[in-house]
């Protein structure tokens, strides 16, 4: 998994929505301003998806948005990014989305050395109850570190 200190842009909303089955690295296909402005940190992962098409994948309504010194070169903000995979992967991919219920979600985008990634999550979608409980878990072990620091706070 990539450093935390690199990570730019994350989904945090796809963790509460899915089940993230398998994670796979994909590199974007991007312009200058649009690298600039996810260096900075203004991008957008809410909604976006990613799509295969013609043995090619694609993120769709991942918004970048326009650099502030880019003028003319800035490019639409919500336009398809292309991913870079080979096709071994593009197909392994195809074959774990036709199963039911599963889809492409972006987890983060982040830099591996000059290159721009995306981690790229196959995903099951929630049911309500799974989300309480997510949160359930998500609580008492919030709950379990606090005790546990408190505990560790008195006896010192």
């Amino acid at each position: 998994m990539p450093d935390p200190k690199r990570i730019n842009i994350q989904n945090r909303r796809a963790r509460h929505e899915y089940f993230v089955e398998d994670t796979i690295e994909a590199g974007l296909v991007l312009y200058g301003t649009e690298v600039k402005s996810i260096r900075n940190g203004n991008a957008n992962l809410r909604d976006s998806y990613a799509v295969i098409r013609n043995g090619e994948v694609f993120v769709q309504s991942f918004h970048i948005s326009p650099y502030e010194q880019g003028n003319i070169f800035n490019r639409d903000p919500m336009r398809e990014k292309k991913l870079l995979l080979n096709k071994a992967e593009i197909r392994k991919l195809q074959a774990q989305v036709t199963r039911e219920g599963y889809t492409l979600i972006p987890l983060s985008v982040y830099f591996k050395g000059n290159r721009a990634k995306l981690a790229l999550g196959v995903c099951k979608g929630k049911k309500l109850y799974d989300k309480r409980q997510s949160m359930k878990q998500q609580d008492d072990q919030r709950a379990m570190e606090r005790a546990a620091r408190d505990h560790q706070r008195d006896h010192n």
